[in-house]
């Protein structure tokens, strides 16, 4: 039987500026996407109906596989394509959940990536754009999986400077924090637009996630005290950080970390579980 494969590159916010809150409850941002080679991985053999197994190592925090974002682009695609194809999916979870680093968007994308080619809709980076808009806010960037400027609520890209082959590090203390409750935590103060430059910019975010979570402050402060940190900031709502330029390093008991690069596109073949 066919066996289709596709990676889930995480997403990282190299900055993350909020310049006000919109009438329906969303933000207007400003940000710039990266994506890892680090990530999730997803797989799909043809079936009857649409079926879901999740595994690895946080699949245990991912909660009910029947809403996971998994099945609900596969019902999308189905319906903007109008495929009759039935696919049971295996998705292996890397990705800390609530993280910041965008995971159910990325297994959403790479859903849709890989029903175009399974299927052969040929629909392409556009074709799905449009089908992952209704997705989420990060899913249309993490359809291509380049480095991009978001703005809006993050839906509209522009391409941006590759920084492919980039040693970055994530860490994240192991405490889970909501998208939600920080944004409405936000200040409310527009400290104005995002620049060409990441290392000229900031996270908007990281003092209310320090607010709710204030062990990212000691995430934060290792990371900048580490040999070669470049720049150092939280990703998205938190509580992930990184630091660019750090191959390696030795992270406090109790801690995660993946130590990868920056990529250009998914990975063409996923590297099976470590």
């Amino acid at each position: 039987m066919t066996r289709f494969v596709e990676a889930a590159p995480a997403k990282v916010n190299l900055a993350l500026h909020v310049r006000a809150r919109l009438p329906d409850g969303y933000h207007a941002l400003e940000t710039l996407f990266a994506f890892t080679r680090f990530g999730d991985r997803l797989e799909a053999e043809p079936a009857d109906d649409w079926a879901l197994d999740v595994t690895g190592a946080t699949a245990g925090a991912a909660g009910p596989e029947a809403d996971n974002l998994v099945l609900r682009a596969a019902r999308a695609f189905a319906e903007a394509s109008g495929s009759r194809a039935r696919f049971r999916f295996r998705l292996e979870k890397r990705i800390p959940v609530a993280a910041g680093l965008g995971g159910g968007s990325a297994d959403a994308a790479a859903t849709l990536r890989l029903l175009d080619r399974a299927c052969g809709t040929g629909l392409g980076p556009a074709g799905l754009g449009a089908i992952a808009a209704g997705l989420g806010a990060d899913v249309p960037a993490c359809v291509a999986s380049v480095t991009a400027r978001g703005e809006g609520r993050g839906e509209r890209l522009t391409p941006s400077s590759s920084r492919a082959g980039t040693p970055i590090l994530l860490v994240n203390p192991g405490v889970p924090v909501p998208t939600g409750p920080v944004f409405r935590a936000w200040d409310g103060v527009d400290r104005g637009p995002l620049g060409d430059d990441p290392e000229t910019g900031r996270n908007d975010l990281e003092a209310a996630a320090i607010g709710l979570a204030p062990v990212i402050a000691e995430v934060l402060a290792f990371l900048r005290g580490l040999p070669g940190a470049r720049l150092v900031r939280m990703s998205g709502s938190g509580a992930t950080c990184f630091a660019l330029g750090v191959r390696r390093a030795q992270v406090p008991k109790g801690w995660w970390s993946a130590a990868t690069e920056l990529v250009e596109g998914p990975p063409a073949v996923p590297a099976p579980a470590a």
